[in-house]
């Protein structure tokens, strides 16, 4: 293992641009004597052979599917040809054991040179038991857990959403090198690869945004085929060139060139990793290659180009102008047949390995969904605060009687500030979070107690904060984010599905437990389409997260708490109406006071008829039962992913009455979820049908009169407990 050198002081370094657009057909070269020093020029060979070979093998097959058998068919396939060579050079300088790397359907050949086996290279596509996903998702959906290597991130399945986890890992490194004083990850960087067609996302804009102003150890890679599937590079940023169009960019190294020219890829490639080790900050390289087969196995080029076009691309191949950078300077004739009857023999045996390998089970498509207890031969998850960390802390699941009465805010800034002591792993951002301490207050002082490496404040992009949120979860820390208000979590859907499901789809080799604190609903005497949102049903929907939505400050502490210690990733609603009032206020449980999720609450007890309810319904719920004469049963349920089945159904089978009471719209609120399940577990339990109360589907309103005339009141609550009673 090299010595990985000591950062830099920071600086600003000017690009060095070329005059013009790097062109596609290079001018007439005079081939280099020696090949680049420095590099494993055989070993590189070799990948690149093995990758252009995987190509062939996959693109033949699916070429004759009439006369092969159905299962060696590669249901999604996606050629690496013309992106190989440069890619295989990127690899091979990404050997430090903490390199993050952010990878795209076209990145095999770098996970080749990474570590990936010629086996599992194969098994995944075809979707076999193990590998990837253990045949959960596309097969060049990739990912692979650094065991002393590098980590290759979980990537998705949608454009761009590779950038911003590597810039938290990134991030996460220089974290655990600065402040937790961890050596092993003195010049460890992240490096995300991307095609043209990506640097049009916002993911992309937004990890260069975060880069930049922080001047983070990161790596971009573009690889510029001019085609995203059918359309130019024109269309992806202006003239086709995004380097020339980030010249004016600070702290940024920019370096352009040809990738079907091994020593022009070479001497970039190691000039900007060399950059980005050093401390210097981050850059981007755009390299430019040929697309030597259609975007994908169904699409057909032939309809978007022509033969002219295709046959310009095939003569800016890249491995016979490897092979003539290399023969006979590092080897002989011979010794490159050798090379290729080598390459022959490997492959053929990992492809037949690959084909025996075992279906994936369909009895275990139900696992991972969330952490659950390893079962033998399970792969452990990388990603999240290690187990050790968590079991060292205090945590008790009785609550004090005798703390001090706080508002929701408090609560929340109390748990945060002792997890924070507690935990060096928790980092807390988002906007406005650090120097203000956030638009609510709720993390006003953090800042200043803990300082700007464990609280700060972030670029105003959701997908920004929650995208390096993830990377840093993987990388092992605990990211706290705070999205400003729940309806601005929508630019973050992308990230925050993603992560919800990155254990499912990796098949428990990765997880991001992260918690995204996310104030919503109606505030205290004012509503709006914007700040006011609650709509919390969406992330019950997204499979993989935990929902909590407490109504007082008591459980708001032991929630978060227990989010913040978690193996699941959490969405953490803090009622704007609870964070403006004093009505959730509560006496604060301690310091150790854990509350599981998924465990509700009976906040009044009855006998006539139950109400369902959560957040700031809780106490408009509770009041409208104090006033009545009816014996009625108040539920809180806390959180809703999970929510607490037992406690409801053993309610309304006492009862046999239910009303649901909601802030969400009635259309598919989670009230129609409890309605159906206890329409099908307590039917011969019930007195009167299931009855909701919600918000009418219309958004909310701004004016304090219209306000009212949508959010269930006191007095509609009573009405429809009436109703219900009388039935």
């Amino acid at each position: 293992m090299r010595s990985w050198p000591a950062p830099a002081p920071i600086r600003l370094v000017l690009p060095v641009m070329p005059s013009k657009t790097t062109p596609k057909r290079p001018a007439a070269r005079t081939r280099p004597t020696t090949p680049v020093p420095g590099f494993d020029w055989r070993r590189i060979a070799y990948h690149t052979l093995c990758s252009r070979a995987l190509d062939d093998v996959e693109e033949t097959t699916n070429r004759n599917r009439a006369s092969v058998p159905k299962d060696h068919v590669v249901l999604y396939q996606f050629s690496a040809r013309g992106h190989d060579m440069a890619q295989v050079i990127l690899g091979s300088l990404l050997d430090h054991p903490h390199d993050g790397v952010g990878a795209y359907y076209r990145s095999r050949p770098a996970l080749l040179a990474i570590g990936l086996t010629l086996e599992d290279a194969l098994g995944s596509p075809l979707g076999r038991a193990g590998g990837f996903s253990d045949g959960r998702d596309i097969g060049v959906v990739c990912n692979m857990p650094g065991r002393g290597t590098p980590t290759v991130l979980p990537m998705s399945g949608d454009v761009g959403s590779q950038y911003t986890p590597v810039v938290g890992w990134a991030q996460a490194a220089t974290y655990h090198r600065d402040v937790l004083k961890s050596e092993p990850h003195r010049g460890a960087i992240g490096v995300a690869l991307g095609g043209d067609g990506s640097v049009a996302t916002n993911g992309f804009w937004s990890a260069l945004t975060m880069a930049t102003t922080l001047k983070l150890p990161v790596l971009f890679y573009i690889e510029d085929n001019d085609l995203g599937i059918s359309v130019r590079g024109t269309m992806q940023t202006p003239g086709g060139n995004i380097t020339r169009n980030l010249a004016s960019f600070g702290n940024l190294f920019l370096r352009d060139g040809d990738g079907c020219d091994p020593h022009a890829a070479a001497t970039l490639l190691a000039e900007c990793v060399a950059h980005v080790r050093s401390g210097a900050g981050p850059a981007l390289v755009r390299l430019t290659v040929p697309r030597l087969s259609s975007h994908s196995g169904p699409d057909n080029q032939k309809g978007y180009r022509t033969e002219a076009e295709i046959a310009a691309d095939a003569a800016r191949d890249p491995l016979p102008r490897l092979k003539e950078y290399l023969v006979p300077a590092l080897m002989s004739p011979a010794a490159w047949r050798d090379l290729e009857a080598e390459v022959a023999r490997d492959v053929d045996a990992a492809l037949q390995a690959a084909r025996a390998r075992a279906m994936p089970d369909p009895t275990r498509i139900k696992r991972f969904v969330y952490d659950e207890p390893p079962a033998p031969g399970d792969v452990l998850a990388q990603g999240g605060v290690p187990p050790a960390d968590l079991s060292a802390l205090p945590a008790t699941s009785e609550p004090s009687t005798d703390g001090d009465v706080l508002r929701l805010a408090e609560g929340v800034r109390r748990a945060l500030r002792v997890e924070l002591e507690r935990n060096p792993r928790v980092l807390v951002f988002g906007e406005d979070v650090g120097v203000k301490g956030g638009v609510h207050l709720v993390t006003e002082g953090l800042q200043r107690q803990f300082g700007v490496d464990r609280v700060f404040d972030t670029s105003l992009s959701e997908e920004g904060i929650v995208g390096r949120a993830v990377g840093m979860a993987i990388a092992g820390l605990m990211p706290v984010a705070e999205i400003q208000f729940r309806k601005y979590a929508d630019p973050a859907t992308e990230q925050l599905n993603n992560c919800g499901t990155m254990r499912w789809r990796t098949a428990n080799r990765f997880c991001a437990p992260i918690v995204v604190r996310m104030p919503g609903g109606f505030g205290k005497d004012v509503g709006d389409p914007w700040h006011s949102l609650s709509a919390e049903v969406l992330w019950t929907h997204a499979i993989g997260w935990q929902v909590a939505f407490p109504s007082n400050a008591a459980d708001a502490v032991g929630l978060l708490r227990a989010a913040m210690r978690s193996k699941n990733p959490t969405i953490f609603f803090e009622h704007r109406a609870l964070l403006m009032t004093s009505d959730g206020s509560a006496r604060y449980p301690g310091d150790d006071y854990v509350l599981p999720l998924g465990r509700g609450r009976v906040v009044r007890a009855g006998d006539d008829l139950t109400i369902v309810t959560w957040g700031a319904m809780v106490h408009r719920c509770r009041e409208a039962a104090d006033g009545m004469d009816a014996s009625i049963e108040v539920i809180d349920l806390r959180t809703i992913a999970p929510w607490d089945r037992a406690l409801v159904l053993a309610s309304v089978k006492k009862t046999g009455r239910c009303l649901i009471v909601h802030e969400d719209t009635l259309t598919s609120g989670f009230g129609a979820e409890i309605g159906a399940t206890l329409a099908k577990e307590a039917f011969w339990y019930l007195d009167a049908p299931v009855d909701r109360l919600c918000v009418e589907d219309v958004p909310m309103p701004y004016h304090p009169v219209l306000l009212d005339a949508v959010l269930p009141s006191v007095e509609v609550i009573r009405e429809r407990v009436a109703q219900l009673l009388a039935s």
